[in-house]
């Protein structure tokens, strides 16, 4: 057991850092940070968290971005709202801040700025002063993304108390430097513009943006995706395939991939299918830069042009699906097909289409295969998906243009918050209109001026929007699906070359638009679906030498379904409620130099719509499991949803116990089990799917898979050894205890004694008669192999080396089997906490509800801080109590501590997050009196813990949010 002694925690923190490494550490340890995109590690994780819990802060930088300040923006306005305030130095020096950046620092309310006027000012330093302590980054990064998140640069985090000579003489040179430096002002930055010359080399001082693609109109070469995806094309045909699917993310250059097969291809004549006027247009060009040839090789088949002959024919599906042209076009008048957004596939005209053509090859194109009315759009492409590339990759690819997604709260007015209901005349009002503006404002965009289009959830509100934009001197455009091919296309055209700054629409431009320009995407409606919202975004993502980034604005109200909105960013598909809150609190896994971030009272919004999600709802586990039945052209076992990213396995038993109950739920079932076979699977799924301790799995695998009848000890380590699994006597011990069913309380072990499949004798585990009677089933085998493996692939999610992972989530029953302990108590018994084997484990649950019967007092369990929280004993107990006198003589004793955030007796959610290794601080220990919900008076002992670990910040946020 790790204790602390009365050493100053600064002093430990020091002691480890530069005597001994083993010395234990905290959030004032020094810490040599390198970007490590790999791990997802960032300085940027670090300023962060330093500007979340610090009182002011002080920041110099000789260089600035507007990437860069769009990285702690919302910390920014977090901090603002709790009336914090702080300090940036910044420079002049290379011109390389240009005026753009300067007044984005003019409109941060809660920041005053200072241009240094010494010559060569080249400083990197960022100082946070916290509650009780100061922290200062100092190094070789700027405040750019680049140096935050990508370069290979070196920082070092320091701490001092305030008497430190080291910050105090940090703080004596920068006030120094302040009192000399100019303050910036809006007349300051009018004069520095009219004599700025931006340099030429800026690039190489830091490089924000992936360089774009010359679009050279003589010469255009593949990018990385389409030279793979041509090779998988072209490998795809030679297996003598006619069919063939290209699933790619929005802006990855799709249309310049189908001219480039088309080059490869050599075919005679041509045709390409969309479903727009628009696109039409677009993909005619993109053909000519490639192909090249004469202008009367090109023919367009439309509502409004009626060409049959062109070699390379471009229509409307609308023309090309009437009988009439298709006739007298012909069956085989191509050898080349191409759809694009082919996942509208599955309507009738584009059906009719599919069925009377004949080519030599058909190609459909799509960023989102994915249909919500079960339609299968991988079929009819012969479940021949040539490549495929998503927006992750396809960022981490630089095949994309940067994003910087701000969720940030919407408008509020005397407790009313928007939401579904709200009506016009709220989303209208002048000061939300005001709001909304600053907002954009203060967000910002890269370019010369803003180029934004503006999403939002009904036609009369986009449409008075726009006026009212207007009315404020913001130049902006409305437009619908009751405007026609020419009205959307002049409104493009204005908002390409500048003339107005916004298009506010409902939802025509979700896709099929190409307007490379676009800086800003503003979104001002319910999320209705991830892939609506991932086709909206992607309106920003396509390269243009224009912008260096694209900002996304998401004004979050009260909606039901803000959980869309991490499961969307992240690519998550899981569904599972702690996944989401996650890909919430911890946001660095956007990849490249793009970003996410949630204003605080936002993220608070998202948690309360995962909070009341109905994510395993069986219409949900269905539909997903359909996608991944069209996508394999089988059945899909439970280790099909846990490679392929679809639904967290878990879910599913969590559901309905067993796959097969599920399978036999939805009519998929393909043989029969018997109820104690059933019985067996309900056992490994429900025990042991989690993955958290494989050794078990392994066991049962061996069985499965050989003819052997039992195994010895030695034989059952010799196989963990195989396996490189750890484990001790106690493991082993545990393990076998598991398996026959020993381990668990009457209870349960009543409920699988029907179905036990093995026993131990003679120093031997067994397979029971039952089970060799279950082997003879192959169904069984084939599903309950499916589990074994699944399981398996889960634990690779979890440190093996050691039994339990910070922040992880368990069962209680789960802490007994992985800390060996003797038995499995009723989790009702166990409440609050339960020790044996020389583990004590706490289970704490933070805001119990009204619904919380499982205590008779109202226990006030809480953190005081990061790395200090209090607590109460079951009642009644006293200082003489066994486990007391354990707390006050801890031994060989190591205390666990498990914490939920919310009780929800609907979902019956028993996960607890796992935050380390707690000691008692005995001068806390104390006896007391609390009243019971009858009244009475019941002796309790209260005390505080120290965390081995303090709590990470994202954490710590999430967990203690409206409970203390």
């Amino acid at each position: 057991m790790w204790e602390l002694n009365k050493m100053d925690n600064l002093e430990l923190a020091l002691q480890k850092a530069f005597i001994n490494k083993e010395t234990l550490g905290d959030e004032l340890t020094p810490k040599f940070i390198v970007n490590n995109p790999k791990k997802h590690d960032y300085l940027l994780n670090t300023l962060s968290k330093d500007l979340k819990s610090c009182k002011t802060f002080f920041i110099a930088v000789a260089f600035i971005t507007p990437s860069g300040l769009n990285a702690i923006k919302t910390q920014l306005a977090d901090l603002a709202l709790r009336g914090i305030s702080g300090k940036i130095l910044t420079s002049t020096y290379l011109n390389f801040n240009d005026p753009h950046v300067f007044r984005a620092l003019l409109n941060i309310p809660n920041v005053e700025v200072r241009v240094s006027k010494k010559e060569g000012f080249h400083s990197k330093g960022y100082l946070f002063e916290m509650e009780d302590y100061q922290s200062f980054v100092i190094g070789s990064s700027n405040l750019t993304m680049s140096a935050l998140k990508l370069n290979y640069e070196w920082n070092v985090r320091l701490t001092s108390r305030e008497n430190g000579e080291m910050v105090s003489s940090i703080q004596k040179h920068l006030i120094q430097e302040w009192h000399e430096a100019q303050s910036l002002t809006l007349e300051w930055v009018d004069a520095f513009e009219k004599n700025y010359h931006p340099i030429v080399n800026r690039k190489m001082l830091v490089q924000d943006v992936s360089e774009n693609e010359c679009l050279d109109t003589q010469y255009i070469l593949p990018n990385s995706m389409q030279k793979e995806a041509l090779r998988s094309l072209k490998a795809l045909r030679e297996t003598g395939a006619t069919k063939g699917m290209i699933v790619s993310a929005t802006g990855t250059g799709k249309t310049y991939l189908a001219a480039f097969d088309v080059q490869q291809f050599h075919p005679k004549r041509v045709l390409f299918i969309v479903h727009s006027e628009l696109i039409l247009m677009k993909a005619l060009e993109s053909f000519k830069l490639i192909l090249g040839g004469k202008d009367d090789d090109y023919g367009v088949l439309s509502g409004n042009s009626k060409n049959f002959d062109a070699k390379y024919l471009f229509g409307t599906i609308q023309t090309v699906s009437k009988s009439e042209y298709q006739e007298r076009l012909g069956k085989e008048a191509f050898d080349y097909i191409l759809i694009d957004e082919v996942h509208k596939a599955g309507a009738k005209s584009y059906i009719k289409a599919i069925e009377f053509f004949n080519p030599k090859f058909l190609l459909g194109m799509t960023a989102t295969p994915e249909r919500t009315d079960n339609f299968n759009i991988f079929e009819l492409f012969d479940y021949n998906v040539a490549y495929e590339i998503r927006l992750q990759a396809a960022l981490e690819a630089e095949l994309l243009c940067p994003f910087y997604y701000f969720g940030v709260t919407d408008y509020e007015k005397d407790g009313e918050i928007i939401d579904e209901t709200t009506d016009l005349k709220r989303l209208l009002q002048k000061e939300r209109v005001d709001f909304l503006i600053k907002k954009i404002n203060y967000y910002g965009y890269s370019g010369d001026s803003p180029r934004g289009l503006v999403f939002c959830s009904r036609k009369d509100e986009a449409r008075q929007l726009a006026e009212m934009f207007n009315d404020r001197g913001i130049p902006s455009a409305y437009l619908s699906g009751d405007h026609n091919f020419d009205k959307r296309e002049k409104e493009i055209k204005r908002l390409d070359t500048g003339e107005i700054h916004y298009i506010f629409t409902v939802d025509i431009f979700n896709e099929g638009i190409d307007i490379p320009k676009v800086n800003q995407v503003i979104m001002l409606r319910n999320t209705q679906s991830s892939i609506i919202f991932i086709q909206q975004l992607g309106r920003g993502l396509r390269k243009d030498p224009s912008k260096e980034f694209v900002t996304v604005i998401d004004f979050i109200g009260n909606y039901k379904n803000n959980y869309m909105i991490p499961m969307a960013l992240s690519g998550d598909s899981s569904q599972t409620k702690n996944s989401l809150r996650r890909d919430t609190i911890d946001v660095t896994y956007i990849s490249g130099l793009s970003s996410i971030n949630f204003e605080k009272v936002a993220r608070e919004r998202i948690f309360k719509s995962i909070d009341q999600a109905k994510l395993d709802a069986m219409s949900e586990l269905k539909a997903s499991y359909f996608k991944l039945k069209n996508r394999l052209n089988r059945v899909p076992y439970l280790n099909d949803f846990q490679v392929l990213d679809g639904v967290d396995p878990l879910l599913i038993i969590g559901k309905e116990k067993t796959y097969y109950n599920f399978l036999e739920r939805i009519g998929e079932t393909e043989a029969k089990l018997s109820e104690e076979e059933n019985g067996a699977l309900k056992f490994v799924s429900v025990e042991l799917l989690s993955g958290i301790r494989p050794h078990e799995l392994y066991v049962i695998e061996e069985f499965l898979m050989t003819d052997k009848e039992q195994l010895s000890l030695e034989e059952i380590t010799a196989l963990f050894d195989t396996f490189n699994l750890t484990y001790t006597t106690d493991t082993l011990a545990s393990v076998v205890k598991v398996l026959d069913l020993s381990f668990y309380e009457s209870t349960i072990r009543k409920r699988y004694l029907l179905s036990q499949m093995f026993k131990m004798k003679e120093n031997c585990l067994q397979i029971t008669e039952k089970f060799r009677e279950f082997k003879k089933n192959s169904y069984f085998i084939n599903l309950m192999l499916d589990v074994i493996h699944t399981g398996i692939n889960k634990s690779m999610e979890y440190d093996l080396s050691q039994p339990l992972n910070l922040y992880k989530k368990y069962r209680r029953k789960d802490v007994l089997r992985l800390l060996n302990m003797n038995f499995n108590q009723n989790e009702q018994s166990i409440g609050g906490y339960t020790n044996s084997n020389n583990h004590f484990a706490i289970f704490v649950t933070l805001d119990k509800g009204k619904d919380f019967k499982a205590a008779r007092i109202a226990y006030e369990d809480e953190f005081i801080d990061e790395r200090t929280f209090h607590w109460y004993t079951k009642a009644p107990r006293n200082l003489r109590s066994p486990e007391v006198q354990l707390l006050r003589n801890p031994g060989e004793y190591k205390f666990h501590l498990f914490v939920k955030r919310k009780y929800n007796q609907k979902e019956n959610e028993t996960d607890f997050y796992y935050l380390g290794e707690v000691a008692p601080l005995q001068e806390t220990i104390q006896q007391v009196e609390k009243q019971d919900k009858e009244g009475k008076k019941k002796s309790v002992v209260k005390l505080d813990f120290t965390l081995e670990t303090p709590v990470e910040p994202n954490m710590y946020e999430f967990l203690t949010q409206n409970t203390n």
